[in-house]
């Protein structure tokens, strides 16, 4: 059996379950799935004991779910065409990068592998989309990224934003409005114990100068922000940062 031969569902358990892998929220349940899909519990049993009949995925009763080497395998296949077409989407029709996500998981279904081959040629083989995630090559093997969680970065470190998940348009709203994206860099100004956020700041601009204002860091031709940024604790693991 083919990739094209499972059903979109299964495509898409096996593109989450290897997304959990990728983001470090192991190990994957069951209830792990159907939060993320927002279906019932046992509509997820029954998608995870088809995968397993069909060899792709392991599952012993109350354990992980694991995918097997064939399983990994259509998972990267489907990671490689959202991540391409999310690319395409704004290289080439000018998308933002909050609007892709959702346009992507609908487009990868029906997209043949010689579509997502001549995205590739197209856009030049890129590495990473536009959120810094990784696109898979065509063999399966995936470029080296920054892996460090801003959740794991200590108060006064200075960082670069290498990964944004695409999967919270909130988030990357909230980083447009405040003229930060991948490649940004930025300082862990402070930690609030009590509600866990994590206060950002940039590390070439100041609030306090004339100077500042007008200042275009990133060389996009908008004016960068000068407030603080806040994060909430829901945001910290989704993004992945390289510490300077």
């Amino acid at each position: 059996m083919t990739l094209q031969d499972l059903s979109p569902n299964a495509q898409d358990y096996l593109k989450v379950i290897w997304g959990f892998h990728e983001w470090g929220r192991t190990p994957v349940q069951p209830s792990d799935l159907a939060s993320k899909a927002h279906v019932k519990p046992s509509t997820v049993s029954g998608a995870v004991a088809r995968l397993v009949s069909g060899g792709y995925a392991r599952h012993d009763p109350y354990g992980a779910i694991e995918l097997t080497d064939t399983g990994e395998r259509y998972a990267l296949a489907m990671v490689r065409r959202h991540r391409l077409l999310e690319t395409f989407l704004v290289s080439a029709l000018h998308y933002s990068w909050d609007e892709v996500h959702a346009e992507a998981d609908a487009l990868e279904h029906a997209a043949s592998d010689m579509m997502i081959d001549r995205i590739d040629d197209m856009l030049g083989h890129p590495s990473t989309d536009p959120h810094g995630d990784p696109i898979p090559r065509a063999d399966g093997s995936m470029p080296n990224v920054a892996e460090t969680p801003l959740s794991d970065v200590e108060t006064g470190a200075a960082v670069t934003i290498e990964r944004v998940s695409d999967e919270d348009p909130e988030l990357l709203r909230y980083f447009d409005a405040h003229h930060v994206t991948i490649g940004t860099t930025l300082r862990v100004e402070n930690r609030d114990k009590a509600s866990s956020t994590i206060t950002l700041s940039r590390l070439n601009s100041s609030a306090s100068t004339a100077d500042s204002e007008g200042a275009d860091p990133d060389g996009d031709g908008q004016l960068a922000s000068t407030a603080p940024i806040t994060l909430q604790p829901s945001f910290t693991d989704s993004i992945h940062v390289r510490v300077l």
